[in-house]
């Protein structure tokens, strides 16, 4: 009898200190998550003014530049991952000398990429179809902004030594830090001293640096408490490099199906283009809700088989699928109750808002599924599943492409193509479930 109430008590008390980690991580994540974004908002509405040429030719830019960036998103997960492994090891000064190999890797793949820009940005803007009068203001921004990409990347990297370190709070502190002073910089410089879009350019690289500075101070303060070299490691700058490429595959083919996405929504018409982009829109801030625990998942997970703990991290993954499934919930109904008032603050078009509707109770409906497999895609990422991942999102882009083309012939318009991108997220899952319940991505030890 007294087992049979201490056993209730125990599953009690895991899951409280579970909901306290999950937490503790997720909450100052997803700030800092959301505070990123703003950079590409202050600067669109600073630009804005100058005239519709110099924001048109900072959309084109943007573009370019979030998608250079976003390939390289592993800096963080990768880096998490083999930090928190070593941190659930008890081994701190090898957990941040395994952030600086990640950080000096970011600095390496910066400076390729800004040699490329550089010289390669006309042809880079032309190859977006920008017009004439748009081409000249997003090759200037995208010349100049393109010297902040190694402090991009760094930040990357240094977010993932944060977040292996079990710390979100500062990366929240930075990136809204660091949002204030691209505002006040880029009006400053825009306006005040009369640079126009370069001013907004150079507002945002200086902004960048800014904060991969306070990010490098962090940490290289770190490797001199726990005696951790800061020189750069070879051998350990190819090892981190491995460790991402899987993942840089899994990003690459999520990003080739929202592009797939966007292409077919462009063929549909006018109004389901327009339509596509507001649902997309709003997909994508779910996301960071629902993002923010995959990224506590990562740290978490990773510490606990760092510690040998393998019934503490399966533990761990069910709380958090809970946590996916019911957040999901949340913001479903959330989604659907504010439709009304959601979209006229897009447009007033009544034909884009007729295609929007179906869209998004089908975005609605699918967001526990969407929760379930973001927290298992950061479980899987945290215990340094790379190559499943990546393999599984290529099987998943295999069976969204032919669906998605389809959806022009078969007819059934935006609906249609929203009901493949949930047959996309139901992919996923059948895939990161079967992997989680097969046990093969519990490898204990403080390297996998």
């Amino acid at each position: 009898m007294v087992l049979m109430t201490q056993a209730p008590a125990r599953t009690r008390t895991v899951r409280r200190r579970h909901d306290r980690e999950i937490v503790a991580l997720a909450v100052p994540a997803f700030g800092a998550l959301v505070a990123e974004p703003l950079f590409v908002m202050a600067d669109s509405a600073i630009v804005g003014h100058l005239g519709t040429a110099q924001l048109a030719g900072l959309g084109i830019a943007s573009a370019l530049l979030t998608t250079a960036v976003s390939v390289f998103v592993f800096l963080a997960y990768a880096t998490t991952a083999a930090v928190s492994r070593r941190v659930g090891a008890g081994n701190l000064q090898a957990a941040i000398r395994q952030g600086m190999d990640g950080i000096w890797l970011a600095l390496l793949l910066g400076a390729a990429v800004v040699a490329v820009f550089l010289p390669a940005a006309p042809s880079l803007v032309e190859l977006f179809g920008a017009s004439d009068t748009a081409a000249p203001y997003a090759t200037t921004y995208l010349r100049i902004s393109s010297l902040g990409i190694p402090a991009m990347l760094v930040v990357l990297a240094s977010t993932g030594v944060l977040r292996g370190l079990q710390n979100t709070r500062t990366p929240l502190y930075v990136a809204v830090a660091g949002f204030i002073a691209n505002a006040v910089l880029n009006v400053l410089l825009v306006y005040g001293a009369g640079l126009g879009i370069a001013g907004s350019a150079w507002g945002t690289v200086i902004a960048q640096c800014g904060m991969a500075a306070v990010y490098l101070w962090v940490v290289v303060r770190g490797a001199r408490q726990h005696g951790a070299s800061l020189r750069p490691d070879l051998v350990g700058i190819r090892a981190s490099a491995q460790a991402g490429m899987p993942l840089l595959v899994r990003t690459l083919s999520l990003r080739a199906i929202l592009m797939i996405a966007t292409a077919v929504a462009a063929r549909l018409g006018d109004a389901d283009i327009a339509a596509h982009q507001i649902v997309l829109s709003l997909w994508s801030l779910l996301a960071f809700a629902l993002d923010a625990i995959a990224i506590a998942g990562q740290a978490i997970i990773g510490r606990y088989l760092g510690a040998d703990d393998a019934q503490g991290a399966r533990e761990a993954c069910r709380r958090m699928v809970e946590w996916g499934v019911a957040v999901g919930v949340v913001l479903g109904l959330l989604v659907v109750l504010s439709r009304p008032v959601f979209l006229p603050l897009f447009t007033g078009d009544s034909m884009v808002t007729d295609a929007a509707l179906p869209a998004l109770v089908i975005v609605a409906v699918a967001q526990p599924v969407c929760g379930v497999v973001f927290v298992l895609d950061g479980v899987l990422m945290g215990a340094g599943d790379g190559p499943y991942l990546a393999w599984a999102m290529l099987l998943t882009l295999a069976v969204f492409t032919p669906a998605a083309l389809l959806v022009p012939t078969l007819g059934g318009g935006l609906t249609a193509l929203w009901a493949a991108m949930t047959l996309m997220m139901a992919m996923r899952l059948v895939t990161l479930w079967l992997r989680t319940r097969s046990g093969r991505w519990i490898v204990t030890g403080a390297t996998r």
